[in-house]
């Protein structure tokens, strides 16, 4: 019985210590949303998802501009 309370103190220091790494890990929703963002508009710099937004967002914020040659075969 006597490393009972040794035990308790063990779990309390490695609670804290899995604590403090979850917090300083910053996983946050702005960094995994910050993440998704992998296209880039060369037009005005906007970032989107995936290469459907990006060709929407191209056909109807810069219709007078030629098609990105990523964006050709894309459909949206």
């Amino acid at each position: 019985m006597a490393r009972g309370h040794q035990k308790i103190q063990s779990q309390q220091k490695n609670a804290k210590k899995q604590a403090d790494l979850k917090k300083a890990k910053g996983h946050d929703q702005k960094t995994a949303a910050k993440a998704a963002l992998v296209y880039t508009c060369g037009v005005c710099k906007s970032q989107m998802p995936d290469p459907k937004t990006f060709k929407q967002h191209f056909e109807s914020k810069h219709p007078k501009s030629p098609l990105p040659p990523e964006l050709v075969d894309v459909e949206a």
